[in-house]
């Protein structure tokens, strides 16, 4: 019995999603919800990567683009985008603007690559490490990092 609870605990939970054409994946222990593409309200001299706020049951949540943070190319919102709610410790929730949301899988430690901060690649900063799924590889988001103000 203990032999499959130290298994568990060695593994975590991430929902993959896609920007463009690659696959970052999320712990799904910062995800409170996933929702349809809706409407978002712009706010007046916000940073450049929020697009602006949305209602959900009541509650403001602001709205941010990935794709402008990573400093990709501009969304394209179709009827798979989704915009993920992450709720980390402490905070307050904050909305991220994904392509697609793809699957769940569960990554053990040896299947992560953890990754050395880099100082002159300025993605490195937004990442903790790349996951290893059968064929494909996951490139793990730092969430803190990612919802911070700092560019």
């Amino acid at each position: 019995m203990t032999n499959q609870i130290e298994m568990v605990t060695d593994s975590n939970q991430y929902i993959v999603v896609v920007l463009g054409a690659e696959q970052y994946g999320i712990d799904i222990s910062n995800v409170d919800n996933i929702v349809k593409m809706q409407k978002i309200t712009r706010v007046p001299k916000s940073q450049g990567y929020f697009n602006g706020v949305i209602n959900l049951r009541g509650e403001i949540v602001p709205v941010m683009s990935l794709r402008r943070k990573f400093k990709l190319e501009n969304d394209e919102f179709n009827d798979k985008t989704r915009i993920i709610i992450l709720k980390p410790e402490l905070q307050d929730p904050i909305g991220v603007i994904v392509d697609m949301v793809k699957e769940v899988v569960t990554l053990k430690e040896e299947d992560i690559e953890k990754m050395s901060a880099d100082t002159r690649d300025e993605m490195s900063k937004y990442l903790i490490g790349v996951g290893k799924n059968s064929e494909s590889l996951i490139s793990l988001l730092n969430i803190p990092a990612v919802i911070s103000d700092g560019q």
